[in-house]
C-alpha cells in the first residue's frame, strides 16, 4: 500500500458519494506510524504528494507539506489498540450517518454484518478530532472491524486498504437496507447467534 493507493481509494469513495464536501479521511499503517489524508483538500485534486506521514504520537515526518486530517488521533488510537489493522477508512456516507445521528447501530438483520465482525455498534458521541472520540471509537470497535460514530459517521478497518474500502461500502449498503425496512414500517427479523455462526462457517470456506 502506498500514498498513491490511499489517494486512489479516497477519490473512489468521494466519487461514490461516501465523503461529501471534503469530509472523512483515510489512512494506511506501517507498524510504526501511518500515512493519512490531509486536512481541507478536495479529494478530486489530491495527489500522491499530499498525504501526511505521522508517528503514532502524531509527530509528522520531516518535510511534511500539509496538515494531517483533524481525525489523526482517531486513526492513531485504532492502530495502537488493534495492530492487526493496516488501514482505516472514515466516511460520512449518507445512510449510515443518518443512523449514527439517531444513535443507532446496525443489528444482525442480515448476515453481511459478519463482514464487520457482527452487529455494528454506534460509539458514544464526542467532538470530532478529540481524544474522547478516539477512545469511544476504540471501545465500540472491540471484536469488530466497523462502527458508527454517533452524530458523525462511519469507521471501517481492515488489514488492507482495499478490504477497508469494501467494508465501508458494505456498511453503507446495510444501513440503507435497514433504513428502508424501518421506513416501510417493517420490523426486521434479527438473526440468532446460531444463524450467524453458521454463516460465519460458510464465509470461512467461501471461494476456496
Amino acid at each position: 500500500m502506498s500514498a498513491a493507493d490511499l489517494v486512489a481509494a479516497a477519490q473512489r469513495l468521494d466519487a461514490a458519494g461516501m465523503m461529501p464536501s471534503k469530509s472523512g479521511n483515510l489512512s494506511i499503517g506501517d507498524g510504526t506510524g501511518f500515512v493519512i489524508t490531509p486536512a481541507g483538500l478536495p479529494y478530486a485534486g489530491m495527489t500522491a504528494a499530499d498525504p501526511v506521514h505521522l508517528g503514532l504520537d502524531g509527530t509528522p515526518a520531516a518535510g511534511a507539506q500539509r496538515q494531517p486530517s483533524s481525525e489523526w488521533r482517531l486513526h492513531a488510537a485504532i492502530y495502537a489498540a488493534r495492530p492487526e489493522f493496516g488501514a482505516v477508512v472514515h466516511t460520512h456516507s449518507p445512510r449510515a450517518t443518518a443512523l449514527a445521528c439517531a444513535g443507532r447501530g446496525i443489528p444482525a438483520f442480515h448476515y453481511m454484518v459478519l463482514l464487520a465482525g457482527g452487529p455494528i455498534r454506534c460509539a458514544a458521541h464526542a467532538t470530532f478530532g478529540t481524544k474522547a472520540l478516539a477512545r469511544n471509537c476504540v471501545t465500540a470497535l472491540k471484536g469488530r472491524r466497523a462502527v458508527l460514530l454517533a452524530n458523525h459517521g462511519v469507521v471501517a478497518c481492515a488489514a488492507t486498504l482495499e478490504a477497508a474500502v469494501i467494508l465501508a461500502l458494505e456498511v453503507e449498503n446495510l444501513a440503507g437496507q435497514y433504513l428502508d425496512l424501518l421506513a416501510a414500517g417493517l420490523r426486521p427479523v434479527l438473526l440468532k447467534q446460531r444463524d450467524l455462526a453458521e454463516a460465519a462457517a460458510q464465509f470461512a470456506a467461501y471461494g476456496r
